[in-house]
């Protein structure tokens, strides 16, 4: 499959399968009964900081461009360019992203203050001042609090709009003081023929990453791009050979953690073992078999590892033999 480069949701003016969120959303907006804060719910990939965007435009003053959905917008308006550049003197966005382009590991909460200070000030040129924040999932307590400070306060004309993957994990307090929109997936077909407009992945890897994403589109693109399929593949190999372990594909693999894209092969490689080592012990359960503990203990040390090695900065390496030795000590029981 060719390099698959994925848009920032600011630079991407469609959105599929949202019609009710986009017109609860502008429903609100047209009534004059527009709520401060909006909180965008569901798995991540399926739309919902394109929404944001795309809310985001409508309401600093692009108008509607029927053919591209109710809160669609010419990407050559004056307003969009400045969205797309970054440059819009009433929108503000906190994500992970520092200011060098590279993730953080948390949006920090200097970020999350000025978020106080951009809501007391009027609009420069816009009917609002928006406010992204992309994901709230990614505040820590301390960014939290501060993006209450600003819910208990709410702005006049200030609108903030928090994309979250897992609203459970939110303070309470953040949760009552927004109105929640929820989005779904796609439908894992829609989301193979959403993969295939944009790559040029055949209908059977087109298929598999829907699948592997969950009928969400985004995340099927991103794990197009990740080289998913690969790692998808890597792990089937690994399960297959149990209880024996290939020496020389585990070395391959451990030094492709190497180097710039290391960390997100071993995210997905692990990601990939889990959720097949999942299906096996369900089908293994469906089938009568017993004795599924030291498969379900192989799967909770596949889910731990990576959160260790992120939070501890441990070997990747290493990482990957010992959840080799404890799905070899699985195999080897069943």
């Amino acid at each position: 499959m060719a390099e698959i480069e994925v848009p920032h949701p600011r630079e991407v003016f469609e959105l599929q399968g949202q019609h009710a969120a986009e017109e609860a959303f502008e429903a609100a907006r047209a009534r004059g009964r527009l709520h401060h804060a909006w909180l965008l719910t569901g798995p991540e990939g399926v739309g919902k900081a394109t929404f944001a965007y795309r809310a985001a435009r409508r309401l600093l003053g692009a108008p509607p461009e029927p053919d591209l959905g109710i809160l669609g917008t010419d990407p050559n308006h004056p307003v969009a360019r400045q969205v797309a550049a970054r440059s819009h003197p009433d929108l503000m966005v906190l994500e992970r992203e520092g200011p060098d382009g590279k993730p953080r590991k948390v949006i920090p909460v200097d970020d999350a203050r000025r978020l106080a200070e951009f809501f007391s000030k009027s609009p420069a040129s816009a009917p609002h001042r928006v406010a992204i924040i992309d994901a709230a999932d990614d505040l820590n307590v301390s960014s939290a609090n501060a993006i209450l400070k600003t819910l208990e306060e709410p702005p006049p004309r200030g609108v903030l709009l928090m994309v979250s993957h897992s609203p459970g994990r939110l303070l309470p307090t953040i949760r009552s003081r927004c109105r929640r929109l929820a989005f779904q997936p796609l439908g894992v077909e829609a989301t193979a023929d959403f993969v295939r407009s944009r790559t040029d992945a055949n209908p059977e890897d087109a298929l598999r990453l829907a699948t592997m994403a969950d009928g969400a589109p985004g995340r099927a693109l991103q794990l197009a791009a990740g080289q998913a399929l690969a790692m998808d593949d890597a792990a089937r190999d690994l399960l297959a050979d149990l209880p024996r372990v290939d020496g020389g594909k585990a070395l391959a693999l451990a030094d492709s953690f190497r180097g710039g894209e290391g960390p997100a092969r071993f995210s997905l490689l692990f990601e990939r073992l889990s959720d097949r080592v999942h299906g096996l012990a369900r089908d293994r359960a469906a089938e009568g078999f017993g004795a599924l503990d030291r498969w379900a203990e192989a799967w909770e040390t596949l889910q731990r590892l990576p959160r260790e090695v992120e939070a501890l900065n441990l070997d990747r390496a290493d990482a990957l033999f010992t959840a080799l030795t404890e799905l070899r000590q699985a195999a080897a029981q069943a």
